[in-house]
């Protein structure tokens, strides 16, 4: 398990990896990401209104983490493949001055990481929130996303087993 503090929007939040295939609480699961890749190439979404990320999303109603990052794989990258778990994230708001009780988001929740072997890519449409996406070399992803730090890069590894 690695952990690390970051500031989002001015809040201090713990993030802890553990890797497992083990998920959290369901109720507790606040978004769904994935490692996507098509041979040795990690797919990358540009969102609207994040910029290039992993692509991700949250769980709706009735979906399981897997079926939910297949759905937000093909709305964000129109690819389609098959999903294993990694792990989760712990992002723990304890220390962080700006959460509220009454806000989206609990005071400890998790975010599922998942691997995808692309197996379809349909052609790109930009119809939901991403309007770009590439394929890039995983030793690239820091110059794509600036904030990718030591955590992301431990899940990343993690997926490239």
């Amino acid at each position: 398990m690695s952990a690390i503090s970051v500031n989002w929007d001015g809040a201090i939040v713990k993030l802890s990896w553990i890797q497992t295939a083990k998920l959290p609480p369901g109720e507790l699961i606040t978004s769904v990401h994935g490692c996507c890749f098509q041979e040795e190439k990690l797919l990358f979404v540009h969102l609207n209104k994040r910029g290039w990320d992993l692509p991700g999303g949250h769980i709706e109603e009735g979906e399981t983490p897997i079926e939910c990052l297949k759905r937000e794989a093909f709305e964000e990258g129109y690819v389609a493949g098959d999903c294993d778990i990694l792990g989760y994230i712990c992002v723990d708001h304890s220390e962080n001055a700006h959460w509220e009780e009454t806000g989206p988001y609990p005071r400890i929740g998790y975010q599922v990481f998942c691997k995808m072997k692309i197996e379809r890519v349909f052609e790109f449409k930009a119809e939901n929130e991403s309007s770009k996406r590439i394929f890039i070399n995983p030793d690239e992803c820091e110059k794509y996303k600036p904030d990718w730090n030591e955590l992301y890069q431990e899940i990343l590894e993690c997926a490239l087993i």
